[in-house]
């Protein structure tokens, strides 16, 4: 599984998410993701259909979507979808 992460200097959900995931990813090493800040990244936002961040996509192995979140989600739930998903 690949996590993209979307955000942005402005957004203060996503200034609120960026310490959580930091813990997140630090917990889990095995989870691969990107992020990317909207604002330098438009082409991006524009493949994934991103209109709004925070916004998390969650790709399988393929790197087919197969999961998508936006707005500000709680540590414990993000930590329980990637465990769930984390060998897709």
């Amino acid at each position: 599984m690949k996590l993209l992460k979307f955000g942005a200097v402005w957004c203060k959900e996503c200034l609120v998410m960026k310490p959580m995931w930091a813990e997140i990813e630090e917990e889990i090493p095995e989870l691969a993701s990107e992020y990317y800040e909207a604002d330098d990244n438009p082409e991006i936002l524009k493949k994934y259909s991103v209109s709004d961040v925070p916004a998390f996509i969650f790709l399988d192995k393929e790197g087919t979507e197969i999961l998508r979140l936006q707005g500000l989600q709680s540590k414990e739930e993000l930590v329980k979808i990637v465990k769930e998903n984390l060998d897709k």
